[in-house]
């Protein structure tokens, strides 16, 4: 086994921590200076004195990036095996480390394992609230319940090294497309829940609660972006046949042929892409089978609203669009450009 440590700008926690793990015998220690820069290369060398394995970025690359350079590092000297990684600031305990390894030694299949904090007791705020809020948006867009979505304690076998190192994703972020991806590809995901521990209120955590949040929502973000213009160009076409067929079906189909297409084209290459534009001829079909349905779906919401219960266009329209929002994000990210 071999215990993967990001660190950036660490303290003496880091070396207590390497001494530890060295108390329980779990295996060789590899850690990542991320840029700490020159004030903290005393820290980094006692590491190595302490038998440890230093990687070096002569700048700061971010969180993702400093766990690649890791999961590289170590495809290349093994073979055979786990990683497990934690946190450089004392919030992850040698037993918790170690619980997560013996998880990982039990799964039949290959998956992550997570080391999930409960929450409870004296938790800082921004902590709590950040991971309920992640928590229930990778809820609500995978169908898939993880309690802990923030958690560094995370294991693997040797086996998901070279596709652990194709996820895209250089800071925060990262770790949230990890989760994203192992659920697109079936890999098991397993919580073994631990203590949770947060020193001086959590200040030493590096994580910018504005730039590394939108970095993590940016996947929603942009495609809640694309379905609003696809939205607008939907309702004015909707509105402006209606008004001169009087004719809803053909309004409805028409105007969601020509927004969808304009959907399509901005996904594929903008949203579900991952740094690389998703193949048409493998994504087309997918999508265009999805826009019959959520056709069928939005004519008969659209009729019942309108129709049936004698709404108002406008308010039926809305409606129906907040209906199927969250089915449509769903089906894209599992079927349609996984």
């Amino acid at each position: 086994m071999t215990v993967l440590i990001p660190a950036y700008e660490p303290d003496v926690r880091l070396l207590n921590l390497i001494l530890q793990l060295q108390t329980f015998g779990l295996g060789s220690i590899v850690i990542v200076d991320d840029g700490s820069g020159p004030a903290y290369r005393g820290i980094f060398e006692t590491a190595e004195a302490y038998g440890c394995t230093v990687l070096t970025h002569i700048v700061n690359l971010g969180k993702g990036q400093a766990l690649k350079s890791g999961f590289q590092h170590i495809q290349e000297s093994n073979t055979t095996g786990y990683v497990v990684c934690a946190d450089s600031d004392g919030q992850h305990l040698p037993h918790d480390i170690k619980r997560v390894f013996d998880v990982l030694q039990e799964q039949r299949t290959p998956g992550i394992v997570l080391g999930s904090r409960q929450f409870s007791g004296r938790i800082p705020l921004r902590s709590r609230f950040g991971n309920t809020v992640t928590r229930s948006v990778f809820a609500l867009t995978t169908g898939t319940k993880v309690y802990d979505t923030q958690t560094g304690l995370r294991g693997f076998p040797y086996s998901m090294l070279g596709w652990l190192l194709q996820i895209p994703g250089e800071r925060f972020e990262y770790e949230m497309n990890m989760l994203l991806a192992a659920h697109q590809e079936g890999y098991v995901i397993t919580e073994e829940y631990i203590d949770t521990v947060y020193l001086d209120h959590n200040r030493s955590s590096h994580f910018r609660p504005l730039v590394d949040s939108l970095r993590i929502y940016l996947p929603i973000l942009k495609f809640s972006t694309s379905s609003v213009v696809s939205a607008l160009i939907d309702f004015a076409l909707l509105f402006i046949i209606q008004y001169f067929t009087h004719h809803l079906f053909l309004a409805v189909v028409t105007a969601r042929l020509c927004s969808s297409v304009f959907n399509y084209t901005v996904n594929r290459k903008y949203v579900f892409t991952g740094g690389q534009t998703s193949k048409v001829r493998q994504s087309f079909p997918k999508y265009f089978a999805l826009v019959v349905l959520v056709l069928l779906l939005n004519y008969g919401l659209l009729y019942f609203y309108n129709e049936t219960l004698i709404l108002p266009l406008i308010a039926a329209k809305l409606l129906t669009e907040a209906s199927i929002f969250l089915f449509s994000y769903w089906a894209q990210r599992r079927f349609v450009y996984s």
